[in-house]
């Protein structure tokens, strides 16, 4: 059987050649790195993180990322089960340690017989011979190929930032301002509520950082970067603060649900947060924090927070670019290019956004991929789960010009506007109050989480004759 090529060692990729070895199908995995670094990494391991170690809110009755990660379970999902076996404490969150967590999905494939890793450049479009290709290639996407594919497709790619957060060392925080809480005291996997360290700011302190961020000397845009967009869920912390003076108040300095046991009598005016970004616990990264201020900038700036005034940073923040496809235009419900369908994309080129959207975008495209190569239907995910909303997103979302603005399809994270609303609301139980507001919201999610695995579970029984790993 003629092996199926993966370009691209990240989330996607590697868990796309997961799906396919996992039934049957050869598969090479090409990753250019270490041949080719890039502006993001640091290391040649596969599925590295390069922004946060957070794959977000683990709650699969009530959330949609949570939701996603239990699909993804169910699916036989490497880069779950490697995330499971590698957490640390993140509240409500499931967060992992980024390099045991590189290390163990690079064993996996490594140590998988119908999986070869070659360690290469694809230059441009793939060989003719290479009959069935994913690419995966992510937000730093090789020129030669990113080139290839606008000439194929006769369109420019459309391009945001991604900016990476810093991270400080444990031991150098003053836990004597500093104190260990999650929002609301919620633990999550491996967490006992108490899992992040947070730094209150009173109002001139607040003022004062604020004044900081918006005089801060930031990295300057290339010419071939001038235009290009962010993308509103990963915001650089002094782009938050060019908004307005409280944006990052009720973002992500949001004093709620957190209290100095200490000073319970206080209230700070914000709050800035740090979350455990290693196992050993010797490493946390300030939340929400993604910057593109010079490294000098950055020490000087996030040192006037309380509690960070001696911190010792072991990486500062930074931006790279993403480059993602005009999707519902240029893909098929199968993710094929419909100019030459031998090609399929994945992850955050397919406009996704986010560590666990990208690597089930690359779950998908694997099963299509092997169900293919070995002649069997090629049935999509019903859009009611998590993996058919967030591909009806991708391949059919709305793309469209209004007075010669800008096209409408842009990067999404999987919420549940993406899901089909419910036939019905949810009914109270006899006797019990009738649901409103906060309550009325919740039985709501919990009712289009049900309802998704189920019907995940009915696809995976027809579309699944081979058992995943």
């Amino acid at each position: 059987m003629q092996p199926v090529h993966v370009i691209g060692g990240g989330l996607a990729g590697c868990e796309a050649a997961w799906q396919i070895a996992t039934r049957g199908v050869p598969v090479v995995i090409h990753e250019m790195r270490p041949i080719h670094a890039t502006a993001a990494h640091r290391t040649d391991g596969l599925a590295e993180l390069v922004c946060s170690n957070s794959f977000r809110s683990d709650d699969a009755a009530a959330n949609a990322v949570g939701l996603l990660h239990a699909e993804m379970r169910r699916l036989g999902s490497l880069i779950m089960r490697a995330a499971d076996a590698n957490q640390v404490p993140a509240g409500g969150a499931l967060a992992v340690d980024r390099d045991a967590f590189s290390a163990a999905v690079t064993a996996a494939l490594a140590a998988h017989p119908l999986v070869t890793i070659a360690r290469e450049e694809v230059a441009g479009l793939p060989p003719t011979d290479w009959d069935s290709v994913i690419v995966a290639t992510g937000p730093l996407t090789s020129p030669a190929l990113a080139e290839a594919v606008r000439g194929l497709t006769g369109a420019d790619s459309l391009a945001f930032f991604d900016a990476i957060a810093p991270i400080v060392h444990r031991d150098s925080i003053d836990m004597s301002v500093a104190w260990a809480q999650s929002r609301y005291d919620k633990a999550g996997p491996g967490g006992s509520g108490a899992d992040y360290l947070n730094c209150p700011l009173d109002r001139a302190q607040y003022e004062a950082f604020v004044d900081a961020l918006l005089a801060a000397e930031t990295v300057p845009f290339r010419d071939f970067e001038a235009s290009t967009p962010y993308f509103d869920g990963c915001l650089p912390i002094e782009v938050m603060a060019a908004r307005g003076r409280d944006t990052l108040r009720f973002g992500p300095m949001k004093p709620v649900g957190l209290t100095d046991p200490r000073h319970p009598e206080r209230k700070p005016h914000a709050i800035v947060q740090l979350r455990q970004d290693n196992r050993l616990g010797t490493l946390f990264n300030i939340v929400g924090f993604q910057t593109k201020m010079k490294h000098a900038e950055q020490v000087r700036v996030f040192r006037m927070i309380p509690g960070l005034e001696q911190a010792e940073f072991a990486r500062l923040g930074g931006i790279h670019r993403n480059t993602f496809l005009e999707s519902p235009r240029l893909l098929d419900p199968t993710l094929r290019l419909a100019a030459m369908p031998r090609l399929r994309f994945a992850g955050q080129i397919t406009g996704c956004e986010g560590y666990v959207e990208s690597a089930a975008v690359g779950l998908l495209a694997g099963r299509f991929a092997a169900a293919e190569r070995r002649g069997e239907p090629v049935a999509p995910p019903p859009p009611t789960t998590a993996h058919g909303a967030l591909l009806g997103h991708i391949t059919g979302g709305h793309v469209v010009t209004i007075d010669a603005g800008p096209r409408s399809f842009q990067p999404m994270n999987v919420n549940f506007g993406l899901f089909p609303p419910l036939a019905a609301a949810p009914v109270r139980q006899p006797g019990a109050p009738r649901l409103r507001g906060a309550a009325k919201t919740l039985a709501r999610k919990q009712a289009l989480t049900a309802r998704a695995l189920a019907d995940l579970d009915a696809w995976r029984a027809a579309a699944e004759p081979v058992s995943p790993a």
